[in-house]
């Protein structure tokens, strides 16, 4: 069959560099004060996919480029769930990182560390051999490397000529394959690049390179931009189908050695991005949920699914683990992915269309895309209206609080028919509207407040992991266990010292009576001599608690008598040698000092 493939000139074999002396910027194209134009040349390409797609990954870094950086902790999580995601058949083929800081450097061997084979860590460096020094260091067998190639960059940024910046950037890919790393050369800016005058030429060197070292020499083709298309019939240097072919058929870059990554400045990097994949490129690349510089690039997590749909492979995909990175996200990196985002938003498989119990009782796969319980474990939102019913409230919230199976409420709860009464008042007296999440969070806050996890509960929370060690560790102390004031005493102030966020530490004895106390600030040593030694302490729920279970103890917030702070207490027994209670050891710790131990954690987490 004859396929109709567009050529500049189908005879000729080798394409030389077009050394020109001012740049083609292509402003027919790209008028910069006007919205830049799609030229048509009605020459028409048919498909020809690879024999095999997959997809790569950039999250660490065009990614890490749109956020906050990502902790070396957060890194090595994600990269696990990229693993279980796609890792495990090949289908997530790489990852990229970055190489430059220490903690870019921790990155890359924690993940290392966890011995898979894919996603294989790859590294990206600028074109220099000084770079590429870091990925021999790191013991990577393959690269990414800054080889730009329109020439807004060669010329405007660079300040090169195309012979100077191709002769630099073939010296560094040589020296990567004497080091024997893969380079992958990023031809940056393709879509406005000359693609006979300096791609196609530069491409050609480059395979005649990886022949002679016999090792391959991979390209990305870097829609930086977005300006590509996806239209057939559409012209160079925009028409994505065309840049693929011909860096295929006449720079003769076997598939699976090229590589898109596109951007979504107009809308177009997924559909760019599976055109290529469409038109003979291998490897498609992508962050999770699309996130990357500007406007981002490919979602992974869509291309997952569109390589199902086009090989009809469900196996190569965990697709839960979408679910799973979705939560991670949103839950432990604040990320607010939008409610009606596909595969990841709270609401994806929901419609205002009125789906509500009755409706999923009867058939949901009039609404749901797909089975979504057994493809993503997400089960159905339901939208609440006057119709809903008590079912429906209860549907709610056992869904949204995503409460486990002994807190789930029942429609007969008594505060489910408090807040169906305040739904159906509102319908009543005129909406016309569904109840949207944010109403019905504080409806059910308001009559369930129990349900609902408190900044007061957060902070508790770090009480806890701040507290537990340094309280065990103070408590089993042998100046301590030993009950001689004379010992105890020095070890405490040492310990305040230590622990200022502290503000008043003490002991008691078996029964509850106070044998010694200390206070961090001396400003409050005026307030607490009121105390007496031998005061019995027995009947406070910090004596008691740590007397019954044995364990450590941290109270609710209260407002301490002596400063008038918003405190709470944290206590933990004293042992003896023989694993009998014979003291208990107190600690209150003031809210400020909690809400400052909170900052520095954050802030602490992204300095990491």
């Amino acid at each position: 069959m004859f396929d109709f493939l567009y050529h500049k000139d189908p005879a000729k074999l080798r394409y030389e560099l077009e050394d020109v002396q001012s740049p083609q910027l292509w402003r027919e194209l790209y008028p910069y004060k006007r919205v830049c134009r799609v030229a048509f040349d009605d020459s028409f390409i048919l498909p020809r996919p690879p024999e095999q797609i997959f997809i790569t990954d950039t999250t660490f870094r065009d990614g890490q480029q749109a956020r906050p950086p990502f902790t070396v902790q957060q890194i090595a999580d994600i990269y696990e769930l990229l693993h279980r995601l796609g890792g495990h058949s090949g289908l997530i083929r790489q990852s990229e990182f970055f190489l430059y800081s220490d903690k870019d450097k921790k990155a890359v061997e924690a993940c290392l560390e966890k011995g898979y084979r894919y996603p294989e860590i790859t590294g990206w460096i600028r074109a220099t051999k000084e770079d590429l020094k870091l990925v021999k260091e790191m013991g990577l067998k393959e690269t990414g490397m800054l080889t730009s190639v329109s020439d807004y960059h060669i010329f405007l940024k660079l300040g090169k000529t195309r012979q100077q910046a191709m002769d630099d950037y073939l010296q560094v890919a040589e020296a990567a394959l004497e080091h024997d790393i893969i380079p992958r050369c990023h031809f940056e800016d393709i879509t406005r690049a000359d693609i006979y005058g300096f791609c196609i030429p530069f491409a050609q060197q480059l395979m005649d390179l990886a022949a002679q070292k016999g090792h391959p020499v991979k390209i990305r083709l870097c829609d930086t931009m977005g300006y590509g298309v996806p239209y057939p019939g559409a012209a160079l240097p925009r028409s994505v189908s065309k840049i693929v072919r011909t860096f295929t058929h006449e720079a003769k870059v076997p598939c699976e050695w090229l590589e898109w990554h596109g951007h979504n400045d107009f809308h177009k990097a997924f559909i760019n991005t599976t055109t290529a994949w469409l038109y003979g490129c291998s490897a498609a690349n992508s962050t999770l949920f699309g996130i990357g510089e500007r406007t981002g690039n490919a979602p992974l997590e869509a291309l997952v699914f569109e390589y199902i749909a086009l090989t009809g492979d469900d196996d190569a995909a965990y697709t839960p683990a979408i679910t799973e990175l979705a939560t991670y996200f949103q839950k432990k990196l604040g990320v607010d992915i939008p409610a009606n985002y596909p595969f990841a938003g709270r609401d994806f498989n929901a419609t205002s269309a009125g789906i509500h119990v009755d409706g999923l009782l009867k058939n949901e796969e009039i609404y749901n895309i797909f089975d979504t319980r057994q493809i993503l474990h997400r089960s159905i939102p339901i939208i609440i209206t006057d119709k809903t019913g008590r079912a429906g409230v209860a549907y709610w919230i056992n869904h949204f609080l995503d409460l486990p199976e002994d807190q789930k409420v029942d429609k007969r709860h008594p505060a489910v028919g408090k807040i169906y009464e305040k739904i159906r008042d509102s319908y009543s007296k005129g909406r016309t509207t569904n109840y949207s999440h944010e109403e019905m969070e504080k409806l059910v806050s308001r009559y369930l407040p129990e349900l609902f996890s408190s900044s007061f509960d957060e902070l508790k929370k770090l009480a806890h992991t701040v507290l537990a060690k340094i309280m065990l560790d103070l408590a089993s102390h042998p100046d301590m266990a030993s009950l001689d004031l004379q010992r105890i005493n020095p070890l405490m102030r040492d310990f305040l010292q230590e622990s200022p966020f502290i503000q008043y530490l003490y002991l008691t004895d078996v029964n509850g009576c106070l044998l010694t106390w200390n206070v961090s600030d001396i400003g409050d040593l005026s307030k607490y001599r009121q105390v007496k030694l031998g005061k019995d302490l027995s009947d406070r729920e910090w004596f008691v608690r740590p007397v019954k279970t044995g364990r450590l103890h941290i109270t609710d917030f209260y407002k301490s008598y002596f400063t008038g702070k918003l405190c709470l207490t944290a206590s933990v027994p004293v042992f003896s040698q023989q694993d009998e209670i014979q003291a208990i050891l107190g600690a209150d710790i003031r809210f400020d000092e909690l809400v400052k131990i909170q900052e520095d954690f954050a802030t602490d987490q992204n300095l990491a």
